[in-house]
């Protein structure tokens, strides 16, 4: 099937009439900080989630003791075990993703019908939660390129492994893409292209270990604030365009921000991936 014919199975949702309540499965590249700047975004905005060190969704479907890192990375207010919360129909949008490499996560992890899993039981707690599968990015030094993977990726992995395997079965229904990673690289093609002040490399969007060295996978501060407003685009069908981007991280700590001249151009960026991606569900 072209894409043109898949997307017809992603017609547009009808924008939410209020603040949600979403919740999010997975692992360090949903994080504490993302969930924490999305609910700054909108009053009223509810979140939980349970999290792992490099989770796959076969490993969060077996449940706790095969979940690396579980105690350590669920140690917060915004918990809910997975099961309870997306089978009980508890909230308005569930928003899944996969553990990268991704190609390991397909080959050794059944990534697509871990995902029809989850989708399922979705589907059976609550038949109208809506169901998002958060598209990621792999390692700064991958050696195929880190914005060559998310080009390719997107469409080879995260919609044809992923979205279309575990959407061949009508119970599934619909699993909405959030397009994080191509937002970041969107913000990064800006960035390197001199058009976003104050923003000049991919690395300044990423953290940085305690000695000063680059880490390769994890956003920091700003990174996160651009997946938030991924995130907030998608579920809300909104543009991000005048959103605050002074706000706080999970712990209420200041976060590290944008200029207000770059924060703009960022928040045009994202929603410009967002509404010409035909499967977040934001009609054009």
């Amino acid at each position: 099937m072209a894409e043109a014919d898949f997307a017809a199975a992603f017609p547009p949702l009808s924008p939410p009439e209020g603040p949600l309540n979403v919740y999010h499965l997975g692992h360090s590249l949903v994080g504490r900080e993302m969930p924490a700047m999305l609910a700054q975004l909108v009053a009223g905005h509810r979140h939980a989630s349970q999290l792992g060190w490099g989770a796959s969704l076969r490993q969060h479907w077996l449940g706790r003791d095969e979940i690396p890192g579980y105690d350590t990375e669920n140690a917060h207010p915004a918990f809910a075990d997975a099961k309870q919360a997306i089978g009980g129909g508890d909230h308005d949008a569930v928003v899944l993703t996969e553990m990268v490499e991704l190609k390991d996560a397909i080959k050794w992890h059944s990534s697509s019908h871990y995902l029809a899993e989850w989708a399922r039981l979705a589907r059976q707690g609550r038949p109208d939660q809506r169901l998002y599968l958060y598209e990621t990015w792999h390692r700064l030094d991958d050696p195929a390129g880190w914005l060559e993977r998310i080009d390719s990726d997107a469409g080879a992995l995260w919609r044809d492994e992923l979205l279309r395997r575990a959407m061949s079965d009508p119970a599934v229904g619909t699993i909405y893409r959030i397009p994080g990673g191509p937002a970041l690289a969107a913000v990064v093609r800006a960035a390197e292209a001199g058009e976003i002040a104050g923003l000049e490399t991919r690395e300044a969007l990423f953290a940085r270990a305690e000695d000063g060295s680059q880490d390769m996978i994890h956003v920091n501060d700003l990174g996160s604030y651009v997946i938030a407003l991924t995130h907030y685009a998608v579920l809300y069908h909104r543009s991000p365009e005048g959103l605050p981007h002074r706000l706080q991280r999970a712990d209420g700590s200041p976060a590290e921000a944008f200029s207000d001249e770059a924060a703009r151009t960022i928040q045009r960026i994202v929603w410009e991936v967002v509404r010409h991606d035909p499967f977040t569900g934001v009609g054009a």
